[in-house]
């Protein structure tokens, strides 16, 4: 089953500069496995060398952030769009 992903300009760089994609998957866990397996490049800038989403990366399914779903075990549906969402830090 296809769910559609968006990627943030950030990271575009790693998956062929495209804004979106159809990736294979019933839950988040296995589309991110699928994005990954697929831009390998990309794996870093989401996990960190735990195997676990890094801190400052945030994934929504249809606007609800996973952090207050099943994370990576939430199911998903072809009709939800999976969005990945830096977050970015700065300042003087």
């Amino acid at each position: 089953m296809a769910v559609k992903v968006l990627i943030p300009a950030p990271l575009r760089r790693y998956t062929g500069d495209q804004e979106s994609l159809e990736l294979e998957g019933g839950s988040v866990g296995e589309i991110l496995d699928d994005l990954t397996g697929r831009y390998s490049e990309l794996k870093k800038h989401l996990y960190g060398e735990d195997g676990k989403l890094r801190n400052f990366v945030n994934v929504y399914v249809n606007d609800e952030d996973i952090r207050h779903l099943q994370q990576q075990g939430t199911a998903v549906q072809p009709t939800d769009v999976i969005s990945i969402v830096p977050s970015i830090a700065g300042g003087l």
